[in-house]
């Protein structure tokens, strides 16, 4: 795995490459799945910047 496509609930979507462990890019979070992730600032289109992945959120 290289990177997540994801998609913030305004519609935004961006990359997700960092903060995964070797497992996790191993077997990556299946299509439609909710992810955690952490940003420093958003770029002036609104988009998360220096993104990095946290966790897989539970189903709710």
């Amino acid at each position: 795995m290289g990177a997540l496509l994801l998609e913030t609930p305004d519609k935004k979507r961006f990359a997700l490459g960092s903060g995964f462990s070797q497992a996790e890019r191993r077997a990556p979070p299946p299509v439609g799945s909710w992810v955690t992730y952490r940003y420093r600032d958003r770029t002036p289109q609104g988009i998360p910047r220096f993104a990095s992945f946290l966790r897989v959120r539970s189903e709710e």
